[in-house]
């Protein structure tokens, strides 16, 4: 890729932006920094932080550079859940992120829209959502016997946060809607399971924050996605 195609590319990402998007998320992500700043949190925790936001907006705008802060996020993150001894979030992000987000870049690639370089959205039909439901379900209960073996500390939250994630990219890869529902769930559970970690004196209040403005950012891509896709569903 060439100077020229690389500012081209830039340009295309930062088209179809609403006016109060280009101000929130950049504040959301300033906030976090002088947070971590001020309280003089884990600097790997911030990073992971930042470059999870950064990708949950880009990807909730449908623009394939989320999977660039996505890749850099995730080692981050892996090595936060080692240290706090989140096995399933650890195994998670290190054998199921980084190779799916990899193979994430080159499906979207193949579905942008030319003008803005957005993904086409999609939905599933019922039966599909039927059958993601009961599979996530049933993973659920062998990954919570596994962690359970292990001694993980949170073995049913990091039970469904694990799995409902293993489904979650499966349907941001997918670009379906129902993603900001699983997301919505995980998120929620993530900011259970990391306040208990930072009240029990892990240095992690910027991944506490990170989850937080997650929980929103699915609230909003959620309702973003389904007017988009209104017509097709």
């Amino acid at each position: 890729m060439n100077t020229m195609s690389i500012s081209e590319f830039i340009k295309k990402e930062l088209c179809g932006w609403g006016k109060y998007e280009r101000v929130i998320f950049p504040l959301e992500i300033l906030l976090i920094i002088i947070l971590s700043i001020i309280i003089n949190d884990d600097k790997i925790a911030l990073v992971s932080a930042v470059c999870g936001i950064s990708y949950t907006i880009l990807a909730g705008k449908g623009k394939i550079s989320c999977y660039f802060f996505g890749l850099c996020g995730t080692l981050c993150y892996a090595y936060i859940s080692f240290k706090n001894q989140l096995l399933g979030n650890l195994a998670l992000y290190m054998c199921y992120y980084l190779p799916v987000q990899i193979f994430g870049i080159f499906k979207w690639k193949q579905h942008l829209k030319r003008e803005s370089q957005e993904i086409e959205k999609t939905c599933l039909k019922n039966k599909e959502r039927i059958a993601y439901f009961l599979m996530a379900a049933f993973f659920t209960v062998i990954v919570y016997l596994i962690l359970l073996k292990y001694n993980d500390k949170e073995p049913i939250l990091d039970a469904i946060t694990t799995t409902f994630s293993i489904f979650g990219l499966i349907l941001t890869v997918k670009r379906c809607v129902e993603q900001w529902y699983v997301w919505f769930v995980v998120n929620g559970l993530s900011v259970i399971m990391w306040v208990e970690a930072y009240l029990n004196g892990s240095n992690c209040f910027a991944t506490v924050i990170m989850w937080l403005t997650y929980l929103v950012l699915s609230v909003y891509f959620l309702k973003s996605w389904q007017k988009d896709i209104d017509t097709k569903c």
